[in-house]
């Protein structure tokens, strides 16, 4: 579960091996978040918030597949504010509000999406709320 953080809060990217985890924190890294983790993430209630954060010997590292591991300023430990779900594509063009509860903590939830401009809606969201 690769989270990654804009703005001090974090999208915790969640699915099988394989279903697109690193490639979508990437594609937010180019976007201007930060690396928190990679496949190995440290999950924590604090408060009423989910907190996440790499493990000391992977911190700022993250597998690009058919790349290497690559090296990334680390943003840890940082508030999750999304769960993204890359196990399960979304087909309504305005999905209703989906939620998940980690350790207690109910967070929003939005599923996997091959448009282009779903890494700029993350990074968007993360900057700020969905309206409706």
């Amino acid at each position: 579960m690769p989270p990654v953080s804009s703005s001090t809060r974090a999208v915790l990217i969640r699915g099988v091996s394989g279903s697109g985890k690193s490639g979508l924190a990437l594609q937010l890294m180019a976007l201007g978040a930060d690396l928190v983790a990679d496949d190995r993430t440290r999950l924590w209630r604090q408060g009423a918030e989910l907190m996440a954060d790499a493990p000391a010997t992977l911190r700022g590292r993250i597998e690009a597949r058919e790349v290497g591991i690559l090296s990334a300023t680390a943003a840890g430990p940082a508030a999750v504010a999304l769960i993204v779900d890359m196990d399960v594509v979304e087909n309504d063009r305005l999905p209703p509000r989906r939620g998940m509860s980690l350790l207690g903590v109910e967070l929003p939830l939005v599923r996997k999406s091959s448009l282009s401009h779903f890494p700029a809606a993350i990074v968007a969201y993360l900057r700020g709320e969905r309206d409706n």
